[in-house]
């Protein structure tokens, strides 16, 4: 493997996993109300984006990470929707 491997690797891991804390405290607080609606949306739209620029390269290391990081921002984005329909308050 080659450095630019191990060092792509390396950022896909961090990026990715960077997500876990965030989806554990809304997860514990039932709360996600200061998670910024809109910044979640266009995030999550630019993972997608990569996802499929991954797919259609056939770039398994792209299309894990992206999988995985779109997975966990949009469980984020679930509960967010979730937590404040069920506080009776609009997502924003």
């Amino acid at each position: 493997m080659m450095y630019q491997d191990l060092l792509g690797l390396a950022a896909a891991i961090c990026t990715t996993v960077a997500f876990v804390p965030q989806v554990w405290q809304v997860w514990r607080s039932r709360s996600a109300k200061d998670i910024s609606l809109g910044m979640y949306l266009i995030f999550i739209t630019g993972v997608a984006l990569w996802l499929v620029y991954g797919i259609l390269g056939r770039d398994l290391p792209l299309i894990l990470a992206n999988s995985v990081t779109l997975l966990l921002a949009g469980s984020v984005l679930v509960m967010k929707l979730v937590f404040e329909r069920r506080a009776g308050k609009p997502a924003a």
